[in-house]
């Protein structure tokens, strides 16, 4: 499996082009399914609107697809897609609503509007790398939680939960490259008490 590149979350960026708003929403998605269900969200949030103009790409099969909404061909669609292939995003939908303000943009500023609007929306997403991942836990003493949270978090792992009971379980996904490192570290901090225990494996934010 190899790494990619996606969004971190859903946001919304929108500016105005000669009196045309222009709002771009994103989601990250990870099915057809997930995508069209985001397009039809927005579609309905803005029903007036004259133009939603909808485009996702997707790590399975390298799935993309657009459509232009109404506007002339190739100059809505295809520029937001292509901002999000030339940014190499995957698993992600972009869908950029249109309020007509009265003054025709022509179809090089159709283009150049749309495209910004998709980048804004994926500078406000907040562009992250996912690779694979372990997923591992350890239960610790409450004396030790705070040492093996900041080793872990200096370490680039990413702290996925903590159970608070007799002990601390502590929950979290790492590059199996560190693993040596951090049970090095953790037999350190915890004179042999402590070893780390595998439960799984995932795509997950470096």
């Amino acid at each position: 499996m190899l790494e990619y590149k996606t969004v971190e979350k859903e946001s919304v960026a929108e500016f105005t082009e000669k009196k045309s708003r222009f709002i771009g929403y994103v989601r990250p998605v990870k099915t057809a399914e997930e995508a069209q269900n985001f397009i039809a969200q927005v579609r309905s949030k803005n029903r007036e609107a004259t133009h939603n103009v909808p485009a996702y790409a997707l790590l399975e099969n390298n799935i993309q697809r657009c459509s232009d909404d109404g506007e002339p061909s190739g100059t809505a669609g295809v520029p937001v897609l292509d901002v999000i292939l030339k940014s190499e995003v995957k698993d992600v939908c972009v869908v950029v609503t249109r309020y007509f303000g009265g003054i025709l943009l022509g179809a090089g500023g159709l283009v150049r509007a749309y495209s910004h609007a998709s980048k804004i929306a994926l500078d406000a997403g907040g562009i992250i790398t996912m690779a694979p991942c372990v997923v591992l836990q350890v239960e610790a003493d409450y004396s030790l939680y705070e040492r093996i949270r900041i080793m872990l978090e200096e370490n680039s792992a990413n702290i996925e939960d903590c159970v608070f009971s007799d002990n601390v379980k502590i929950v979290f996904s790492i590059r199996d490259t560190r693993i040596d490192d951090i049970s090095k570290k953790l037999t350190e901090l915890s004179n042999g008490r402590y070893t780390f225990v595998k439960i799984g494996e995932k795509y997950a934010k470096v």
